[in-house]
């Protein structure tokens, strides 16, 4: 069931109050495309007292309750990542398009069943991958796929704080899923990550990783590196993308200079007319050019992400982080975390 192009709003449900559930609906409720009709947590009180005395949304605790309704086109989830396969593979059964918080499943079999379940009964499937919809993101995307920065020679990540340690999943599953979900959303079109290698330490002894250092080899040889910490006692947000003509280097800890490109490099000589000894002494040379810091605007991401929902659906398209980007940004999840159980190892992408 979608909305059929008439130029109505698309009756939204969000499911889940909790953490993330709150901005859903603020954003939601700041979308004309989307109007909110309900909002279901197994704790009634919760929901109501993120609506407000006022709000004319409904309140639920069951969810088979909003998928009744045929007044609900699409439902957010923002649940626990263990709950999704069940309550995507239900609305999606109920004819209703799914926006699915990250990770979109907990298991890469149960994420497939969900791709091929939207793409059968022809639903838009959509994973939150929030930081792809930042307009730095966007921009960076656009500089990547216009050959702005040349061929991608390399990718350097780091998201480190001194953060809360998860009870449920190690530091792995709670910070690198936004460098991986922006990975998969800037790289070029015919290149993606071909193996895994990953190290991780629990120097706390908590049982899980608190830090994590991830390499993953691209198909066109090149280099992707991200660190992610818990136990950093500064805030690091950095990522370094370095091409065959520019490199970029966006801060999000600078919101004055938040992305700078770098006309600067080396560069090889070809020139087969050189003899081969001369060809390597000019081999290197060194180019300093320009940097340059484009204006960006600051809104908030998650906006974009409900207007791309709205959009995905009303235009019955794939929407930009759809269940396939779920599905690929899990496959490197799974390799990275089998080879933390390997120490090591490098592991294929999606082969386990």
């Amino acid at each position: 069931m979608s909305n059929s192009g008439s130029g109505r709003a698309i009756g939204l449900a969000v499911i889940g109050a909790g953490y993330w559930g709150p901005n859903l609906v603020r954003n939601a409720q700041a979308t004309p495309a989307l109007r909110l009709e309900w909002l279901c947590d197994l704790d009634e009180a919760r929901a109501r007292a993120v609506l407000g005395d006022y709000s004319t949304v409904r309140v639920c605790t069951s969810y088979q309750e909003v998928l009744a309704d045929p007044a609900v086109h699409a439902v957010a989830i923002a649940t626990p990542a263990a709950t999704h396969f069940e309550l995507v593979a239900a609305a999606l059964e109920a004819g209703k398009h799914v926006l699915v918080e990250k990770p979109i499943t907990a298991d890469r079999s149960d994420a497939v069943k969900l791709v091929e379940l939207a793409e059968r009964n022809g639903l838009t499937l959509m994973c939150d991958h929030t930081f792809c919809y930042m307009p730095v993101v966007r921009h960076i995307r656009e500089l990547i796929h216009g050959g702005e920065l040349g061929d991608i020679r390399f990718f350097d990540s780091v998201r480190i704080n001194l953060g809360l340690v998860q009870p449920d999943v190690d530091v792995l599953w709670d910070l690198a899923p936004h460098d991986l979900s922006i990975l998969d959303f800037i790289l070029p079109p015919g290149v993606r990550p071909v193996s895994v290698a990953a190290h991780g330490a629990d120097p706390l002894g908590t049982g899980r990783a608190c830090l994590a250092y991830l390499v993953l080899r691209l198909s066109n040889e090149a280099i992707a590196h991200v660190h992610v910490n818990w136990l950093s006692p500064t805030k690091v947000r950095t990522t370094i993308i370095g091409g065959s003509r520019r490199t970029l280097v966006w801060d999000d800890t600078n919101p004055t200079a938040r992305l700078q490109v770098h006309d600067k490099g080396i560069d090889l000589a070809e020139d087969a007319a050189l003899s081969p000894e001369a060809r390597r002494e000019k081999l290197i040379s060194y180019r300093v050019g320009d940097v340059v810091s484009p204006a960006l605007p600051e809104r908030e991401a998650l906006r974009a992400v409900m207007a791309e929902f709205a959009e995905a659906i009303g235009m019955s398209r794939p929407a930009l982080t759809d269940g396939r980007a779920g599905l690929r940004v899990l496959e490197l999840l799974e390799a990275a975390s089998r080879s933390l159980e390997l120490g090591g190892a490098t592991v294929a992408v999606g082969e386990l």
